[in-house]
C-alpha cells in the first residue's frame, strides 16, 4: 500500500512540475505595444506584485493591463519614472498565471520612451 501512495505522491509532483515548466519557459505570444502609461503599482494582500496600465487610444477606451515580474527590476524602476508619458513595451503572453506572478498573462520585459504620435512636436 505504502508503494503506491508514494508512486501516487511522485508521478503528482512530477505532472506539477511539467505543468509549471509548460507555462514558464513557453510562452503562448510575444509582441510589443504602445500608449500612454496610465498605471504602475505595486499590489495585494498577501503576494504583492507589480501590475500596469497602457491607454491605447486618445480617450483611454481601449486599455492594455500587464504585469511585470519582480525579477525585472529595470523595468520597473522605468515604467515609474515614465509615468503618463507615451511609451512602448515588449511583452510576453503566457497561457496562464499564478498567483505570485500577477493579475494577468501579459508580463512586460522591456520599456521604451516614445514620442506621441498623438501630440507631435
Amino acid at each position: 500500500m505504502r508503494k503506491y501512495i508514494l508512486f501516487g505522491l511522485i508521478a503528482f509532483l512530477l505532472m506539477f512540475a511539467g505543468y509549471f515548466a509548460f507555462i514558464y519557459y513557453i510562452p503562448y505570444s510575444e509582441g510589443v505595444r504602445s500608449g500612454e502609461l496610465i498605471k504602475i503599482s505595486k499590489k495585494g494582500v498577501v503576494m504583492k506584485t507589480w501590475e500596469g496600465e497602457i491607454s491605447q487610444g486618445i480617450s483611454g477606451a481601449q486599455i492594455f493591463a500587464f504585469s511585470v515580474l519582480d525579477k525585472d527590476q529595470k523595468v520597473i524602476d522605468n515604467l515609474q519614472s515614465y509615468q503618463g508619458r507615451y511609451v512602448k513595451v515588449t511583452y510576453i503572453e503566457r497561457y496562464k498565471t499564478f498567483a505570485w506572478w500577477g493579475d494577468t498573462k501579459y508580463f512586460v520585459t522591456e520599456v521604451q520612451l516614445e514620442e506621441s504620435p498623438h501630440f507631435k512636436k
